[in-house]
């Protein structure tokens, strides 16, 4: 038996994010938001993937996106690449589902609450210990909560969570492993069947349940993220060695060449945090060496 890997983004979408997935969905924000509490009873699964309201505003790009029952709106974000600027590409999804819930002519007072989960398969926090990390807004001084409390940020860093099958105690753990280990494999764990979330998880991304086509686009989705993956890393290396403004410059171009098939000018921006303008010449230069 062996399984897709979560951390793609077709995956993750296919496990986390079809008609068919939301007691799976409910069960892993109970899980990773609520601490494994019961808090979340129903929630509808919506497009991630909006076009912006405002002309000039850059596209969201959410691999899922739920309305819970008290009309909470969660966006799930799962990032493999340590990409440029990406804290500040999270904050900026959360604040603009936010801001773009009102229709015209409706008060604040019909604005609901954003959770924003982000899973990183790099550490965003070095230095910082738990695996976890949850922000919302606090008076400096003494960290009094604001009252209007609406914007949660949630980070789980995969690569901080070391727990081996045996060590899972609680469903928080489980789902994080799931998404962590998964790919590496061959049967369901015994103490993760028994969760009829995680069972029906593990048989979505089972690859025997997938046609020849979707499992040949999620190797070439594995193979480009390993490559960016590579790519950034040599682009850091190269960056200390000869300087780290020119190393950071390669890293980006390089990432935003192999991207270029793939999104569209703003997204790649967007991902690499190039300038629209360099972006688009970039894509110029390429179509001319064609």
């Amino acid at each position: 038996m062996r399984f897709i890997n979560p951390k793609t983004d077709y995956a993750f979408k296919k496990i986390f994010g079809s008609a068919d997935s939301k007691d799976i969905l409910i069960s892993f924000l109970n899980a990773l938001i609520y601490n494994g509490n019961s808090t979340i009873e129903d929630l509808e699964i919506i497009n991630p993937n909006l076009p912006p309201k405002v002309e000039g505003l850059k596209d969201t790009y959410l691999d899922v996106k739920a309305q819970l029952k008290n009309g909470t709106l969660v966006i799930i974000e799962m990032q493999v690449l340590n990409v440029q600027s990406f804290g500040k590409r999270v904050l900026f999804n959360a604040a603009k589902t936010y801001a773009f819930q009102l229709q015209k002519g409706e008060g604040y007072r019909m604005l609901k609450p954003v959770i924003a989960l982000t899973l990183t398969d790099f550490e965003m926090f070095p230095g910082r210990h738990p695996f976890t990390s949850r922000f919302v807004y606090r008076e400096v001084s003494d960290g009094y909560v604001y009252t209007e409390n609406d914007i949660e940020l949630i980070f789980v860093e995969l690569p901080k969570f070391t727990k081996e099958i045996e060590e899972l105690e609680t469903i928080t753990d489980k789902w994080i492993y799931f998404i962590k280990s998964a790919r590496s494999l061959d049967e369901v764990p015994t103490n993760m069947d028994n969760i009829p979330e995680l069972h029906r998880a593990f048989e979505i991304a089972n690859q025997a349940n997938l046609t020849r086509e979707e499992i040949e686009d999620l190797e070439r989705r594995e193979m480009f993220i390993y490559d960016q993956q590579g790519a950034v890393a040599l682009g850091r290396q190269e960056g200390r060695q000869e300087g780290r403004q020119e190393g950071k410059k390669e890293e980006q171009h390089a990432i935003a060449k192999n991207l270029l098939t793939l999104l569209d000018d703003e997204a790649i921006a967007a991902t690499t945090g190039l300038s629209l303008e360099a972006v688009r010449e970039l894509r110029e230069k390429e179509s001319e060496n064609l």
